[in-house]
C-alpha cells in the first residue's frame, strides 16, 4: 500500500508530537471508594433504577477525579487515575440481577469518544459520563463496569440466556477516547457467578506519553495470564489494577501483597480497592519497584480516600530500579537443614507449613519443606516473653479459593504464645528487630518480598532484596515486625 503524502506528514507529525510530550515521570492517582450498594440486591431492578445508583457512585468518583486532575501539590494535576473494581454498582448480584447495569462496550479499535459522539453505538450513559470525566478534566480515567455481548446457538459456548457478561475494565484517555477494554479472566470462584470469563485471556496494553500500560483485575494477580505476561513478555512500565480485595493476613493483605508484586516484577503498580470494612476490604496504593510511594489502609472508618504520587515513566531505566535477582543463590550455599524434633506444623490459609521457633534473641536458623529450605539470620532488640516468632516454610499446591503452587519462606509473629496459633492472622506486635535477612532455595524466579509492620504498615525504604536472593533490612526496623516473607509463585506447577 502506498501512503499519500498528507497521510505520511500526519503520521510523522503525530509521532513527533508524542515524542515531544514524552515525560520521564508522571503523576498517578488512585481512589479507594466506599461503594453505594443497591438496596434491592440481588433482586432485579429497572434500567432506570440501575442507572440512578451508578450515577450516585459516579458523582463521588467524579469528585475524586476532579480533585486529582487539579491537585496543587504538584506542578500539574494527575495524568491518570484508577478507580476500584465494582466501584460503580457493587458486587451482590445474580446473573439476572446485574443485567440492567451492563452496557455493550465496543472494541477500542473503533476510535470512539463517547462524550462527543454518544449516539454512534447503542446507548451507553455510563461510558458517556466516564468519557466526559476524562475529557473535561484532561486526565486518563480507569474504571470497572460490566460488558454484555449477545450470542446465539451458532456459538456452542453461548450461555442459555443468549449473552456473555464480563467484569470489565475500561480506560479513557485525556481526550475522552476509549483506549482500552479488558475482560477479567480469573474470576473469583463462585463469588462472580454473574459473569463469564473470555475464551482466551486478554493481554491488554496501551501507549501514553508517559509509558506503556497494562491492565488486569483483582484475582488475576495470582496467575500467569494475563498478569505475568503483561510484564515479562509485553514489557509494560505500569500496571493498572482495579480490585475488590478482601484482606487475608499474614501474606495477602492488599497493601502488603500488591507492593510486593510491584517489587518482585520490577514494575509500577496502581491499585485501587473498594472500601468496605465489614468485608475486610481496604488497601490501595501507588507502588514503584523500589517500594510504596503512597498507600492507604483503614479498617476504622468507611471513608473513601484519594492517593496521588509521582512515578518514573520507565522504571526499568531508573537508577533506583532493583537489580535482577537469583532467588536461590544465597540460600543454596547455606548448610542444608536437618529436620529437628522441635519443628512443628501449622496452617496458614489452609496450607500446612513447617515451623521452627525463634528461641534466642539472635541467631541463624533454617527450616525446610520438600525442596524449599528457608534460612533466617536475625537479631531482636529485646526478646519478649509474651510474643513468639517462628520461621516457616511451605512448598506445595494451594487448593482452597483457587489452585496455585506456592513456595513461601516467612518470619512471622504467632497470635499468642500458644504455638497452635502460629499462622493465624495478626495485625499488631511489640517486638522490634535490629536486623533480619531471609532467603530460600526457590525453584521459581517469581518471588514477591513482603515486610509488614505492626498496624498493617509497610516499610518503604527500610528493606531491600540483594541480587543473591536475600531479603534484608537496610536500616534498623523502625516498628515492630508482624511478618517478613518471600512469597514465591511456581506457575508451571499449578496443574501438576
Amino acid at each position: 500500500m502506498v501512503l499519500h503524502q498528507p497521510v505520511v506528514h500526519a503520521a510523522v507529525f503525530a509521532l513527533a508530537a508524542l515524542q515531544a510530550l514524552a515525560s520521564d515521570t508522571f503523576i498517578a492517582a488512585v481512589y479507594e471508594h466506599t461503594v453505594i450498594l443497591p438496596r434491592a440486591a440481588p433482586k432485579t431492578v429497572s434500567p432506570e433504577d440501575a442507572l440512578a445508583l451508578m450515577n450516585r457512585n459516579m458523582d463521588i468518583l467524579e469528585g475524586a477525579i476532579k480533585e486529582a486532575a487539579h491537585q496543587s501539590l504538584f506542578c500539574q494535576g494527575a495524568h491518570i487515575i484508577v478507580t476500584p473494581e465494582d466501584g460503580i454498582y457493587g458486587w451482590v448480584f445474580t446473573r439476572e440481577a446485574i443485567y440492567p447495569y451492563l452496557e455493550d462496550i465496543p472494541d477500542p479499535e473503533v476510535n470512539w469518544i463517547p462524550c462527543t459522539d454518544p449516539t454512534r453505538f447503542a446507548p451507553a450513559p455510563v461510558l458517556e459520563r466516564l468519557s466526559c470525566m476524562a475529557r473535561n478534566n484532561s486526565i486518563y480515567v480507569v474504571a470497572n463496569i460490566g460488558d454484555k455481548k449477545s450470542c446465539n446457538s451458532s456459538d456452542p459456548s453461548c450461555p442459555s440466556d443468549g449473552r456473555y457478561q464480563y467484569n470489565t475494565n475500561v480506560v479513557f484517555d485525556s481526550e475522552g477516547k476509549l483506549v482500552a477494554r479488558y475482560h477479567k479472566y480469573n474470576l473469583f470462584m463462585s463469588e462472580e457467578k454473574q459473569f463469564n470469563y473470555p475464551k482466551e485471556p486478554e493481554a491488554v496494553t496501551f501507549e501514553t506519553p508517559f509509558g506503556k500500560f497494562g491492565i488486569f483485575t483483582c484475582f488475576d494477580i495470582l496467575f500467569w495470564e494475563p498478569a505475568v505476561v503483561l510484564v515479562s513478555k509485553l514489557q509494560v512500565d505500569t500496571v493498572l489494577f482495579p480490585t475488590a480485595w478482601m484482606n487475608v493476613l499474614p501474606f495477602l493483605s492488599a497493601v502488603e501483597f500488591h507492593s510486593a508484586w510491584a517489587m518482585g516484577m520490577r514494575v509500577n503498580f496502581l491499585a485501587s480497592n473498594t472500601h468496605n470494612t465489614i468485608m475486610s476490604m481496604t488497601g490501595s496504593g501507588i507502588y514503584a519497584p523500589d517500594g510504596a510511594r503512597a498507600y492507604y489502609y483503614n479498617m476504622k472508618t468507611e471513608d473513601g480516600h484519594l492517593l496521588i504520587a509521582e512515578l518514573d515513566s520507565h522504571p526499568r531505566l531508573s537508577p533506583a530500579s532493583p537489580p535482577a535477582v537469583s532467588w536461590s543463590s544465597y540460600a543454596s550455599g547455606v548448610e542444608k537443614c536437618i529436620p529437628d524434633e522441635r519443628d512443628f506444623s501449622g496452617l496458614i490459609f489452609y496450607d500446612q507449613f513447617t515451623f521452627t521457633k525463634l528461641t534466642k534473641t539472635e541467631g541463624n536458623i533454617t527450616v525446610c519443606q520438600k525442596d524449599l529450605h528457608c534460612h533466617l539470620s536475625y537479631k531482636m532488640a529485646r526478646k519478649r516473653e509474651d510474643e513468639v516468632y517462628v520461621l516457616g516454610a511451605f512448598d506445595g499446591l494451594h487448593v482452597v479459593e483457587g489452585q496455585y503452587y506456592l513456595q513461601i519462606c516467612t518470619l512471622l509473629k504467632c497470635r499468642s504464645t500458644d504455638l497452635s496459633t502460629c499462622g493465624q492472622p495478626v495485625e499488631t506486635a511489640q517486638t522490634k528487630f535490629d536486623m533480619f535477612s531471609l532467603s530460600g532455595t526457590f525453584g521459581t524466579n517469581y518471588v514477591f518480598p513482603e515486610v509488614l509492620y505492626s498496624g498493617v504498615q509497610l516499610a518503604p525504604g527500610e528493606f531491600e532484596v540483594l541480587n543473591d536472593g536475600r531479603l534484608i533490612s537496610k536500616t534498623k526496623p523502625t516498628k515492630p515486625v508482624v511478618t517478613v516473607t518471600l512469597f514465591g509463585r511456581w506457575y508451571e506447577k499449578d496443574h501438576l
